[in-house]
C-alpha cells in the first residue's frame, strides 16, 4: 500500500457560519458553530487516508483538551500518530468564518505547531520510508526545509503546497519536486496574475507546478516541455470550501505515489474536492476512496 509522510500542522477548527462574513468593525449574527479537527497538515494527512494511502503525521498537539481530540481524529481515520508529539500549552486554532456562498476567512494561531521547527528523533527514517512527504506552510520553514532535504536525501517525491503564501527560501525550492498553489498564492509566489503565466515563472525554481483554480479546476506546467494540462473540476454547488484544497493534495499526492498519469490523478483528485465543498467542514467533509471513485467515474 502507498505510504504517504506529512509534516505538518494540526489544529482546531473553530468555525462559524454566517450569511455575510462582517466588514473591519462590523458586528454581524451568525447562524451556526462548529469545533472541527482541522490543520493543514491534518487535513492533508486525513485526505490521503481516506483515499486509500497509509499515512503518518508529524507534527504537534498541546497537552490540552484539544490536543487530544486532534490526536484521536487523526487515528480514528487511520492515520499513524507515533511521530506527533505532545508539547506542554495549547493546541494550534483555526478561527474560520464560512458565508453562505462557501467562501472562507481564516485566522491561524500556530501555538504547539509553532515548536515543530526540526525533525525529531525516528522522523528523519519515517520520512525516508514514504513514498511521498506532504508539506505546507503553517509550522517553522526550518523544519519544512529540514523534512524535504531529508526527502531528497532519500528519493522520496516532495509536494509542497505554499500556504499561508509568503517569500520560499531557495533551499526549500530546490528540493520541491511539486509545488501546489493555489491561484491567490501563485501570484503572491509570482507577482503575475495570469496563472498560466506564474505556473511557467516558478518552473524557474521547481520541476513541476499544479495550480489549484477552486470551481475551475487544476493546471499543470512541468520543465518537461509538453503544453500546459488544464483539467476542469466538477460542476456542484459548494457548501464549505474550507479543506478542499489539503483535500486536492492529499488524493492528489496518493494518485501520483500509485503511478497514475497526471491528467487521470489531476481528474481524481478533483473529484475528492468537489465531494469536500459539499459537506461542512474540513477534515469532516473529506471523501473516501470509495466515494472518490464513484464521483471520477460519473
Amino acid at each position: 500500500m502507498t505510504h504517504i509522510a506529512v509534516l505538518g500542522s494540526t489544529n482546531m477548527d473553530l468555525v462559524a457560519y454566517v450569511e455575510k462574513a462582517p466588514q473591519r468593525g462590523e458586528t454581524v449574527t451568525g447562524r451556526a458553530f462548529r469545533t472541527i479537527p482541522g490543520g493543514k497538515g491534518a487535513n492533508q494527512a486525513i485526505a490521503a487516508a481516506r483515499a486509500g494511502a497509509t499515512v503518518s503525521m508529524i507534527g504537534a498537539v498541546g497537552n490540552d483538551s484539544y490536543g487530544v481530540h486532534l490526536r484521536s481524529t487523526l487515528e480514528h481515520s487511520g492515520v499513524d500518530t507515533d511521530h506527533l508529539r505532545t508539547v506542554e500549552g495549547p493546541s494550534g486554532t483555526a478561527h474560520i468564518v464560512v458565508d453562505d456562498e462557501g467562501g472562507n476567512a481564516i485566522v491561524v494561531i500556530p501555538a504547539a505547531n509553532g515548536t515543530v521547527d526540526h525533525l525529531a528523533p525516528g522522523d528523519e527514517g519515517l520520512i525516508a520510508s514514504a513514498d511521498a512527504l506532504l508539506l505546507q506552510l503553517e509550522i517553522p520553514l526550518k523544519a519544512v526545509v529540514a523534512g524535504a532535504e531529508a526527502a531528497r536525501a532519500h528519493g522520496v517525491r516532495t509536494i509542497l503546497t505554499p500556504a499561508p503564501a509568503q517569500p520560499l527560501p531557495p533551499e526549500l525550492l530546490a528540493v520541491t519536486d511539486l509545488l501546489l498553489p493555489n491561484e491567490y498564492e501563485a501570484t503572491t509566489l509570482t507577482g503575475l496574475s495570469d496563472p498560466i503565466a506564474a505556473a511557467r515563472a516558478l518552473l524557474d525554481q521547481v520541476p513541476a507546478v499544479v495550480v489549484t483554480l477552486g470551481a475551475a479546476g487544476s493546471l499543470y506546467v512541468a520543465r518537461d516541455g509538453a503544453d500546459p494540462l488544464a483539467v476542469p473540476a466538477p460542476p456542484v454547488t459548494a457548501v464549505d470550501s474550507t479543506g478542499a484544497g489539503d483535500t486536492f493534495a492529499g488524493t492528489l499526492a496518493v494518485a501520483l505515489s500509485e503511478e497514475r498519469p497526471i491528467r487521470e490523478a489531476l481528474h481524481w483528485a478533483a473529484a475528492a474536492a468537489a465531494l469536500s465543498v459539499q459537506r461542512p467542514g474540513a477534515s469532516a467533509s473529506m471523501p473516501y476512496r470509495s466515494e472518490i471513485d464513484k464521483q471520477h467515474t460519473a
